[in-house]
């Protein structure tokens, strides 16, 4: 007769089973799925996450769930990791559960009509939507949220709900405590920026070319390649935004999107996706088909898509290498062209309208804007009606642009679509690991910027490999960064990265000076 464990570990593989069955339909919706299904691939993913929920579920995982109290790491962690999980899974019928995917079935197909025809009125009633069932979810889950958290734990009302949808991303972090960071980096990079607007601007028409769409293609490839994907095991494919899934460590793919006259797009949503590709496919393939078998926070899991896009990919050393390899792949955009004004051009910094467009520093006023559409959507202060007007007025505050459409605006990001509200922070806290983590592997390895400039990257990954990415969700974000740094995040690494970087493009003479930015942990 079978023991607990076993019993457990075959019930999770079957759950895990489902979900990827589902995630392969979702995978083809955005990929190669006819328009006209969308109605019946929403009820055919609905009916598999309803399935895999049931499941889980089950009294008798529960039951299992209580007997256990193994003593190996990985069982610990797994007997862990699937309490918390269940302790939140039951607390959301199964009805809602079908509900959402059905729900994200139809607001997707949505979003892609809306935002082609700039038409935010054609995908608002299913943004409703998505947001009512969000706000359903957060009421259920904030009661267990508060006796986790304890009695110290004090959130408004409104608070309490987005803690609830930001956990699920990034466990333990508190909404107030995520505020916080966006006001401290906040009040660095405005000067940072206005210091750099007063300055000569860099000349970025090299991108701005005709770019052969299968010669892109080819490039970026042949990029993901020498970086580690490992196409054995993932392909990439077109989609209207950029997006990694994977259905087990074994199948982890990406997509990206082209864009003729600009080299950006492609190329740098190739090289972050492949950032989450690497981290999925660097799992123990012993977590394979449990729930260990993920990226343990997605701020840990955009530190990885940030760290190769831009600490690696939009290195001085980097370009040192591939440059003579983009001018073959380019000989008509990039003829007579010098490697050095081609890193001086993809890293303009200028504000824009398009997040996953934007420069290293404007970026994250990107992601705070959404992140507070989000608060006050599920605060009810924001109607969903009034969402166009209120991205544009921040679009203005903060970025000194205003969309002259709202395909470029509010509709731009597919994550809304996708039900993900809680999301968007992680990218920032993501980019503010991903320097730390780099500072960590360079401590250990020696300068990288001498391996990228020969096109050698192997020694990173593997020190990404061996205390990141085996772990799955064995170990939490803040347990992975007290390992290799002795503490939790910290903003002060990225700040000096970004004032060295772009202090030296622009001439600005910085120094690391003045207030420093708080440390957070989560």
């Amino acid at each position: 007769m079978p023991d607990t464990l076993s019993l457990l570990k075959t019930r999770l593989a079957e759950v895990a089973d489902l979900n990827y069955a589902a995630a392969v339909l979702e995978w083809d919706q955005e990929t190669y799925m006819p328009p006209g299904a969308a109605e019946s691939r929403a009820q055919q993913v609905a009916t598999l996450r309803r399935l895999g929920h049931e499941r889980f579920t089950a009294d008798e995982v529960g039951g299992w769930l209580d007997r256990l109290n193994p003593s190996p790491e990985e069982e610990q962690a797994l007997v862990r990791v699937t309490q918390r999980d269940y302790a939140r899974a039951t607390l959301l019928p199964s009805a809602w559960v079908s509900a959402m995917a059905e729900a994200k079935g139809r607001a997707l197909e949505a979003w892609k009509t809306a935002r082609e025809a700039n038409d935010f009125a054609h995908f608002a009633p299913h943004l409703q939507r998505i947001v009512d069932l969000n706000r359903e979810k957060a009421e259920r889950l904030r009661p267990l949220l508060a006796d986790e958290r304890g009695n110290t734990y004090a959130p408004t009302e409104a608070d309490a709900l987005y803690d609830a949808l930001l956990d699920e991303y990034e466990p333990g972090a508190h909404t107030t405590e995520v505020a916080a960071v966006f006001a401290d980096l906040q009040r660095h990079l405005v000067p940072l920026v206005e210091a750099i607007a007063a300055q000569p601007q860099l000349d970025d028409r090299l991108v701005h070319r005709a770019y052969d769409e299968d010669a892109q293609w080819a490039f970026g490839m042949q990029v993901a390649e020498a970086l580690g994907y490992d196409l054995r095991h993932g392909r990439q494919d077109r989609s209207a935004h950029p997006f990694t899934t994977s259905f087990g460590i074994r199948d982890v793919r990406i997509t990206t999107r082209l864009d003729p006259q600009f080299f950006n797009p492609a190329f740098f949503g190739t090289i972050h996706e492949v950032g989450h590709a690497l981290y999925e496919q660097g799992i123990d393939p012993a977590l394979d088909r449990t729930p260990l078998a993920d990226g343990t926070s997605l701020g840990m899991h955009e530190s990885q898509s940030r760290l190769w896009e831009n600490l690696v990919g939009r290195s001085r050393a980097f370009w040192m290498h591939w440059f003579p390899q983009a001018q073959r792949h380019f000989p008509g955009a990039l003829a007579g062209a010098k490697a050095e004004a081609f890193y001086r051009a993809v890293n303009r910094v200028e504000p824009s309208l398009i997040r996953v467009e934007a420069d290293e520093l404007t970026y994250h006023l990107h992601v705070l804007l959404r992140f507070e559409i989000e608060r006050a959507l599920i605060a009810e202060t924001l109607a969903v009606a009034d969402v166009p007007e209120a991205w544009n007025a921040k679009m203005e505050a903060y970025l000194g642009c205003t969309p002259a459409s709202d395909a470029d605006g509010c509709l731009q990001d597919i994550h809304w679509a996708l039900g993900a509200l809680g999301y968007f922070p992680t990218y920032t806290l993501g980019t503010l690991m991903s320097t730390q983590l780099f500072e960590a592997a360079e401590r250990d390895l020696g300068d990288l910027n001498e391996a990228f400039a020969e096109g050698t990257y192997r020694p990173l990954l593997d020190w990404l490999r061996t205390h990141v990415h085996r772990w799955g969700r064995m170990r939490s974000a803040n347990e992975i960064l007290r390992d290799v740094m002795g503490g939790g995040l910290d903003a002060a690494p990225w700040l000096a990265y970004a004032k060295a970087k772009f202090g030296a493009l622009y001439g600005l003479g910085l120094e690391a000076e003045g207030s420093k930015p708080q440390a957070h942990s989560f």
